[in-house]
């Protein structure tokens, strides 16, 4: 995947969450050159948001690598999506996994990250690896058109859901166990037309090191993974078109990463074959982009 020259042609979703199945192009959930190596058989693994973009490929992988992979999604909003990812999981299954589960729930309250929870744990047995990856964003010019209502709706689903759903997968949990989360280039940088957006990432930078240091005596690692502009759902149902068709140009790379560019880095941090001495940590597949995190 070369640097450069990369434009979409203008697109623009008027709801979220975005739909994968009606993008152009397609984002990028899988590639001929990965190679998996079995670095997750026999492991449980849930992961949030995983019907498109990055929560796909990541759930991909994972498969790939002989994982039990169970996801959530947005009833009657990603249906379709849920379903095209259960077929490629279905297909990748392989070295003792079982069949995957999508769970459609709405993370953004207590009662419904348990019931995923307590769903995926008493189906096979527990949980190893958790994802958190469930996001929404939406542009705005100044903090005063932010008002209530879209402040509780962006924070419940971008970082009270990490809270819920950790709280009550730990309960699932054993030493060698991993928590990954998923962040953004914005909590290091900033932006100015995602306000809300970005505050959630930066928490969700707070949350993984503090978790990290909590957990470590259990031997559960917690990282983090910030993508820069990844090519998902999410863009064309956040940006206007003329954003979305220039999308990811501004980094050094001079294009918009794909989501089977992200994946990796979070088998990468659920293996303990590879990432055994690593919590607290975040990963920066960003384009190029120099943060100090």
């Amino acid at each position: 995947m070369a640097s450069g020259g990369n434009q979409f042609p203008p697109q623009k979703q008027n709801d979220q969450p975005g739909k994968e199945h009606v993008m152009d192009p397609t984002p990028r959930a899988t590639s001929q050159d990965y190679n998996p190596a079995n670095k997750l058989v026999g492991k449980v693994a849930l992961v949030t948001g995983g019907d498109s973009g990055i929560g796909r490929a990541v759930a991909h992988c994972f498969a790939l690598e002989g994982a039990t992979v169970a996801f959530t999604y947005v009833k009657g909003q990603e249906d379709k999506d849920a379903r095209d990812t259960l077929n490629m999981l279905t297909k990748a299954k392989h070295g003792g996994a079982k069949d995957p589960t999508a769970i459609p729930t709405d993370l953004g309250y207590d009662e419904n990250c348990k019931r995923v929870v307590e769903e995926v744990a008493n189906k096979y047995g527990g949980i190893d690896v958790l994802v958190n990856n469930a996001a929404e964003q939406y542009e705005c010019s100044s903090v005063e058109e932010i008002d209530e209502a879209r402040l509780d709706r962006v924070f419940r689903t971008n970082i009270y859901s990490y809270f819920f759903t950790t709280r009550h997968a730990l309960k699932h949990m054993k030493e060698g166990s991993s928590i990954i989360n998923t962040t953004s280039v914005n909590a290091y940088k900033g932006n100015a037309k995602l306000l809300d957006y970005t505050s959630t990432k930066g928490a969700i930078v707070a949350f993984t090191r503090g978790l990290a240091l909590q957990l470590a005596q259990k031997g559960i690692r917690v990282n983090g993974v910030a993508p820069g502009p990844i090519w998902t759902p999410l863009i064309p149902a956040s940006f206007t078109q003329d954003k979305t068709s220039t999308f990811g140009e501004q980094v050094p790379m001079g294009r918009a990463g794909q989501p089977i560019e992200v994946a990796p880095s979070f088998v990468f941090l659920a293996s303990n074959v590879d990432s055994s001495y690593m919590t607290g940590q975040v990963l920066h597949p960003n384009g190029g982009t120099i943060v100090n995190g």
